[in-house]
């Protein structure tokens, strides 16, 4: 039987041979999305050598921190974010992927002013103009980061995106190349940013070709996801 061990380790050989045959030569690192997963399997992850995961839902996620406190864990915020819940993923963070508005922004912000380290956020930009998914549009995308950079709290990492979904590798490129655009773009207006968090299970190693310094892979680390229905996930939504 394969295990999250075994998983673990095929990936990160392949992410470190697309390392090897990208033009930007970064490092890239895994984060391991472990939405509906149990906290046992972040364990094993864990165990497996495997230290930043991925959430998508605040209050599932508390519950897997309240379960594993005993590790090391750097926990990222990757879902759509409702006001409601910016207190919760504000303190309980260390990175958010999913800012695509300034209001959020503000309320993460606030809901940092006790802890000492900013929280470190991403912008999440809209390249496929998809009506159904999150993320500031390219046009819009300098205006917000110049209000994001204002704030005290937060320190503003790079961009991050859900490219819409395709089997093509020539349109899943194209795709990936136009959020490098808008992350080199912003450099060339002056802002500081070291983060491209792009690519899934079906499509990192084209992404790292584009320069993505964060992948984020779930099933193909963990398996086909159950169909849990518990009460952390019945009743939040961060949508």
């Amino acid at each position: 039987m394969t295990t999250i061990s075994n998983r673990l380790q095929d990936i990160l050989a392949t992410i470190q041979s697309a390392e090897a045959a990208s033009a930007y030569h970064q490092h890239v690192e895994l984060l391991a999305v472990s939405k509906a997963q149990p906290a046992s399997a972040i364990r094993e992850a864990y165990t497996a050598g495997q230290t930043i995961f991925g959430e998508n839902y605040s209050q599932e996620a508390l519950e897997k921190q309240k379960q594993l406190t005993d590790l090391a864990i750097e926990w990222h915020f990757i879902g759509p974010i409702q006001s409601n819940k910016t207190q919760l993923i504000g303190q309980n963070f260390s990175w958010v992927h999913s800012v695509d508005r300034l209001k959020i922004a503000q309320r993460l912000n606030d809901a940092r002013a006790s802890i000492k380290m900013p929280l470190n956020v991403c912008i999440q930009v809209n390249v496929s103009n998809e009506d159904t998914k999150s993320g500031v549009l390219p046009d819009q995308l300098e205006t917000l980061a110049e209000a994001i950079s204002l704030l005290p709290n937060l320190k503003l990492r790079g961009l991050m995106a859900i490219p819409a979904p395709s089997i093509d590798p020539a349109q899943q490129i194209a795709q990936f190349a136009q959020v490098r655009e808008c992350y080199d773009a912003l450099i060339r207006r002056g802002f500081a940013l070291d983060t491209l968090s792009i690519g899934m299970s079906n499509d990192y190693e084209t992404a790292i070709s584009q320069g993505a310094t964060i992948v984020r892979i779930g099933s193909a680390l963990f398996g086909a996801r159950a169909n849990v229905k518990n009460t952390a996930l019945s009743t939040n939504n961060d949508t």
